[in-house]
């Protein structure tokens, strides 16, 4: 296979799968409930979606400042403003081809701070895997705390729980071993992966060497925080949703969570990932893809706005550099 027939694919089976979904979710649903999902989107309350996106604006700022903490032991101090205009085109960037706003994350750093695109790329790299591990925090904190609904449901669903904890336990195994066989290999592939691999866990634990280590691990707690808050206040848009507690909605945050590596921006699989979460705790198809919806609809154009705007604002502000 072709390199471009693969970036092809790369670029169009996501948006594909995505635009399929959106269909998917309109064929299962009857006109009665797409007239009343329709409803509760135009009628959801402007106080709560504002206050969601604003919460979102301020967990993208958050993010720049962090950034700057993990560029500055390598002598890099770039502008706030140009952080903040960069990570927002980066979340732009990655609604339309998956991943890509990483690369023009590190490569607009570049352009503009003069900041070598393997080092501005190195710490992007280091933010995803903690980001990596603070969602799988919030797993972790959702099971404990949701642990009878959950198992309930997935026996329910005919899953077998031993089964599911012999396959996790066989996945943990196989990792430290494959880790242990590359780390002894010395094979060409062996070594890039050893160097890879050893590179990402410098990136982790240099959080812990950094002078501002404090403040990094705050903004990192704030954002998602944020990403929590900003997915909670959404509940008061929908009837049916007020109700539910914190934990429950965790649930359906990280069923959300999920859905957003999976499609463009979660387009489509978004909706329905959140409605089927919030479906254990008896809500309505109806109102379940109606939050699900508002949800992806206020961020996705929060995103689209102000991903537009920085583009042609940061080459403005930086047009004598």
């Amino acid at each position: 296979m072709g390199k471009s027939l693969k970036k092809f694919l790369k670029i169009f089976v996501p948006i594909a799968f995505g635009l399929f979904l959106v269909w998917y979710s309109y064929d299962a649903t009857t006109p009665e409930d797409r007239q009343q999902i329709i409803h509760y989107i135009s009628n959801a309350s402007p106080f709560w979606v504002t206050l969601s996106v604003l919460i979102a604006i301020l967990s993208h700022i958050s993010r720049a400042i962090r950034w700057r903490y993990l560029l500055e032991p390598m002598g890099y101090r770039p502008k706030l403003i140009n952080s903040i205009l960069i990570v927002l085109i980066s979340y732009f960037a990655n609604l339309g081809i998956p991943r890509s706003g990483e690369f023009l994350r590190a490569t607009a750093l570049a352009t503009y701070e003069k900041v070598p695109f393997e080092k501005g790329f190195g710490t992007i790299v280091t933010e995803r895997v903690i980001d990596l591990l603070m969602l799988l925090s919030v797993i972790l904190i959702t099971l404990v705390l949701q642990t009878d609904i959950i198992l309930g449901f997935l026996e329910e669903k005919g899953v077998n729980l031993i089964g599911a904890i012999g396959i996790l336990v066989v996945g943990i195994s196989g990792l430290f071993i494959g880790t242990y066989i590359i780390r002894k290999s010395k094979s060409p592939l062996a070594q890039k992966l050893k160097s890879f691999l050893n590179g990402l866990l410098d990136g982790v634990l240099s959080i812990f060497k950094m002078k501002k280590k404090w403040p990094f691990i705050l903004h990192t707690l704030f954002i998602w925080v944020a990403y929590i808050g900003m997915f909670w206040v959404i509940k008061h848009t929908v009837a049916e949703t007020t109700s539910l507690s914190l934990s429950q909605l965790l649930v359906a945050f990280v069923a959300g969570a999920f859905a957003m590596s999976t499609t463009n921006g979660g387009i489509g699989l978004y909706p329905i990932a959140v409605s089927a979460a919030l479906g254990i705790y008896g809500i309505s198809s109806v109102s379940g893809d109606a939050f699900g919806w508002i949800m992806w609809i206020a961020q996705t154009l929060m995103v689209v706005i102000f991903g537009t705007i920085s583009f042609i604002v940061l080459p403005l502000l930086n047009r004598n550099r």
